[in-house]
């Protein structure tokens, strides 16, 4: 599995996080309330998506695919 398969639900549980928590510290369950924030909780978790994304290509904490690390033979 890449990085990009592992960050894909992070994000979803991410946005219906940040979606449950708003809601819930505003208080008000109006049909136009709820509309807009699940909008911006949806850019909220892509925008988290892509963050990790791309910290997680600077850092590199995984191996590549098919990297099996300097520590084995290739022979």
């Amino acid at each position: 599995m890449d990085q990009a398969k592992r960050l894909k639900p992070g994000a979803i549980a991410f946005t219906i996080f940040w979606v449950g928590a708003m809601l819930w510290w505003s208080g008000e369950h109006h049909p136009a309330n709820i509309v807009i924030l699940t909008i911006c909780g949806t850019i909220a978790g892509y925008l988290w998506y892509l963050a990790m994304r791309l910290t997680f290509q600077r850092l590199r904490p995984f191996p590549l695919s098919g990297d099996h690390g300097a520590g084995r033979d290739t022979t």
